[in-house]
């Protein structure tokens, strides 16, 4: 079949769904979807395929492999023709996409399997997808309604205008034009989770979020918004304007040690307020402004450090709240690394070692820091926590050797008294085997007077 009639076939049988209809994707249901449910720019999407030139050849095959494959939609990541047909597809539906050049191997195929120019045909199943998750533990899902403009997304400090629609249990409880700065929108209202999903937006982008309690109103709810405690949202949210921050490099050192001093201002400020979460985005945005900063003198580099060290210590606190011990560790160790003696590094590290249950690390640390102030009684008090858990460590390691121990002796008990059983009677049988030959040769031969 040549490209002309193969086209003809196609667009007879099915539908041109490339966004300028110019049959570069003409594609044909063999089977609908299950539920009429369609994925969304940015979903993970789960398909099998298999493709095929025009003679009829197959070139690659997903059920050979015996593996489905999966991408994200509409992220580039796979053939302009796939991103463009998935996207039109249902749950369980499969079709036959005939695609042109441009929207499959372009002008140089691919070598050993594809002809240059080629028309392609490709059999897709979808076989599931869900949406796009912006956390690691899936706490803010987003799913892209409209795809936005360029490449450039709103950083921390951003100032953004946003369209908000806030639902719970399908109730709507939010919808307004707003403005306001990333890292900073609980301020305005608005939950973690939306804050968090701004810098990956593009201008011109709606979106779905679905957050769960602790990227929504958490356990405390919303009064205001007749919202109750550790409910899951949902927001749509359209990205209208924005106006990046500055980042560090587009700042000199004088202004980001004038802006660090709100920022860490604010921070401290949502800390008290409980929006741990929150502190620690402006706690961070000190440390990546100044952390590569080495000051033109003596009394400049002595500022630069006092920042650090105090922005590190309050992360450390914040990660303590948040049970983030390994965070506490690593942001102790950058305080230690420029004060060696620095005492509320010592015990914060202490304590989150101790809650890792490293007590001789922990011990250490405590020990520390009464050496370089023995009136500390916290660290003393923890010194002798650190002692007993030890013992009690230790207790419990003799214990469950003895039982350990125990448990093999009987076990050796059991499996070895049948052996000894079986020992002796193969000993008797053999025993009276030889009896027996004896008595037949005493039998056989004469005896002697």
């Amino acid at each position: 079949m040549d490209a002309q009639s193969a086209t003809a076939i196609f667009a007879a049988k099915g539908i041109d769904i490339t966004p300028n209809k110019d049959q570069g994707v003409i594609k044909v249901v063999k089977r609908p979807g299950l539920n009429g449910n369609q994925p969304m720019i940015g979903d993970r999407v789960t398909v099998h395929y298999t493709g095929k030139l025009l003679t009829g050849k197959k070139f690659d095959c997903s059920r050979d492999r015996k593996e489905p494959f999966c991408f994200n939609l509409g992220k580039g990541q796979v053939l302009k023709a796939w991103d463009i047909s998935v996207l039109s597809m249902q749950e369980g539906e499969v079709c036959t996409l005939l695609c042109k050049p441009e929207y499959a191997y372009g002008s140089s195929g691919s070598p050993n399997k594809i002809p240059r120019n080629s028309l392609i045909v490709f059999e897709m199943e979808l076989l599931k997808f869900e949406g796009e998750k912006l956390t690691d533990d899936g706490g803010i899902i987003r799913r892209i309604k409209v795809k936005g403009e360029g490449y450039t997304n709103p950083n921390d400090g951003a100032t953004v205008k946003v369209h908000l629609e806030g639902s719970c249990a399908g109730r709507l409880f939010d919808c307004r034009d707003v403005t306001f700065v990333v890292g900073e929108a609980e301020d305005k209202g608005i939950p973690l989770g939306v804050d968090r999903a701004m810098d990956k937006m593009q201008r011109g982008e709606c979106c779905v979020l679905y957050l769960q309690p602790k990227y929504g109103f958490g356990t405390e709810g919303k009064s205001e918004y007749k919202v109750g405690p550790d409910k899951d949202l949902v927001y749509e949210v359209s990205l209208k304007e924005f106006q990046s921050a500055k980042e560090s490099w587009e700042m000199d050192l004088i202004e980001k040690l004038d802006l660090a001093v709100g920022v860490k201002h604010k921070g401290n400020q949502y800390f008290k307020a409980g929006r741990i979460f929150q502190a620690v985005i402006q706690y961070q945005r000190i440390v990546s402004w100044l952390e590569m900063e080495c000051g033109t003198g003596m009394d400049q580099q002595k500022k630069i450090q006092d920042i650090i060290v105090t922005a590190h210590l309050n992360l450390a606190l914040c990660f303590l709240r948040m049970k983030e011990f390994s965070q506490v560790v690593e942001n102790c160790n950058k305080v230690i690394e420029i004060e060696e003696h620095n005492e509320k590094a010592l015990y914060r590290r202490g304590e989150a070692r101790l809650h890792r249950n490293e007590f001789s690390l922990a011990l250490v640390d405590f020990q520390l820091v009464l050496q370089f102030n023995p009136s500390n009684r916290a660290a003393r008090a923890q010194i002798s926590i650190c002692q007993r858990k030890m013992k009690e460590h230790h207790e419990q390691d003799k214990k469950t050797y003895a039982n350990m121990f125990q448990k093999f002796a009987e076990r050796d008990a059991k499996t070895g008294k049948p052996k000894r059983r079986r020992n002796e009677s193969t000993r008797s049988i053999k025993n009276g085997e030889v009896g027996i030959k004896r008595r037949r040769s005493s039998q056989d031969c004469p005896s002697f007077q």
